[in-house]
């Protein structure tokens, strides 16, 4: 576990505006932030670099998944922006992996961690199914973990009610990125694997990843230190 909050709020907003809004309500101390493809694609580095120079750790989840060459590029464009964390397809293969690391590592200590998505957390079965994927999804996660960690990944990106399971066989120093988290009581919205935050950490997850139970709270700091409170005591 961090020596921080293992949250990440989702600034999942449409413009600069609401996001840094938001972000001014919270407080880098007890989160990270994550900014994802809609608010990247309207307001792009600019926004990333306000929110890296406000004091916060910043996941830039672009999910890149294209040839070995240009996510390698996009990869180590994001890591120029400051970002802590970044992250790419696992499906994307080992070739595609193993470029994005490479491009990484002149930067040692300071490059951002690179992480790669499983399985996305609104997919069912039925959807793995329909695109030609004949594994179960629980063994789907776990091969494309695994494939992962051995590509030279920082972690993987997926369902709390995976981790247990991907705990039994990736290394301890392996990071399990969970979105799909909702606090007791919540709503689910269009997650279909979902868990509370202290189910997620009890099941070996590193890094929450929570978004509506904070930036639609009436007072979003005030949920994100119950949020924190509640699993200090879990």
């Amino acid at each position: 576990m961090s020596d921080m909050s293992p949250i990440i709020v989702a600034l999942d907003f449409p413009d600069s505006a609401q996001a840094l809004s938001l972000a001014e309500q919270l407080d880098p101390k007890l989160c990270r932030v994550k900014v994802g493809k809609e608010l990247f694609t309207r307001e792009g580095p600019v926004l990333v670099k306000a929110l890296v120079n406000s004091g916060f750790e910043v996941f830039l989840d672009l999910k890149f998944h294209d040839i070995p060459n240009t996510v390698a590029a996009a990869v180590a464009a994001a890591a120029e922006l400051g970002v802590w964390m970044v992250n790419v397809h696992a499906s994307g293969g080992p070739r595609m992996m193993d470029a994005a690391r490479k491009a990484l590592d002149p930067m040692g200590s300071a490059a951002p961690l690179l992480t790669a998505v499983t399985v996305l957390t609104s997919m069912e079965q039925s959807e793995l199914d329909q695109i030609g994927v004949n594994r179960a999804l629980d063994e789907q996660v776990c091969e494309l973990a695994l494939l992962a960690e051995r590509s030279g990944m920082d972690g993987v990106v997926c369902s709390a009610r995976e981790t247990s399971m991907l705990r039994e066989r990736v290394a301890k120093d392996f990071w399990l990125v969970t979105p799909g988290i909702r606090p007791a009581n919540s709503e689910q919205g269009d997650q279909r694997r979902v868990a509370t935050p202290a189910e997620a950490v009890s099941k070996g997850s590193d890094y929450l990843v929570i978004g509506r139970p904070i930036t639609r709270a009436d007072s979003p700091l005030e949920a994100l230190k119950q949020i924190a409170a509640e699993l200090q005591q879990s």
